[in-house]
Order: C-alpha cells, then sequence, then structure tokens
C-alpha cells in the first residue's frame, strides 16, 4: 500500500482523498507494530520454553494455569499477577 502510494500524485494535504490515504497508512502501520510485537512475544514463549520456564508466571513464579496458556500461549504472567 505505501509503495502504491508513493508512485501515487495525490496530495493528502489538498486531496479530497487524502485523509484517507494518511489514515489507511496510519492504520497500516499500527497493524505491522502489532504483528512485530506478537512475533516478539511469542520468540520471547519459544525461548522461555528451551529454558524450562515457560508456564511460569514471571512475577511470582507459579505456574500459569492451561487454560491461559491455551488462550495466550505467549503469557508471561499468572492470571492474578496480570491484573
Amino acid at each position: 500500500m505505501v509503495a502504491a502510494s508513493r508512485a501515487s500524485n495525490a496530495d493528502d494535504e489538498h486531496d479530497p482523498e487524502g485523509a484517507t490515504i494518511a489514515f489507511e497508512r496510519q492504520q497500516l502501520a499500527t497493524l505491522l507494530d502489532a504483528a512485530r510485537r506478537r512475533l516478539a512475544d511469542v520468540d520471547a514463549a519459544l525461548e522461555r520454553r528451551a529454558a524450562g520456564s515457560y508456564g511460569r508466571c514471571e512475577r511470582c513464579g507459579r505456574p500459569i494455569t492451561p487454560e491461559r496458556l491455551a488462550a495466550r500461549p505467549a503469557t508471561r504472567s499468572c492470571i492474578d499477577c496480570a491484573t
């Protein structure tokens, strides 16, 4: 989307569709940031698994319930510490 809009001669400031183009660019940037954070969380969970600490809360050290891990596999905290 960004590459396609670079080739365009649309002027965000003066084009009636400019606000839409700027909004879509920002929305895409936000989605990419969220995907990068999620990937980093998964990588960290894999590192904890390799180290033998996966499934344990990083704050209190207690086990994280299987239900929470099923819902959020990359979680770092038990439900008590998350709230």
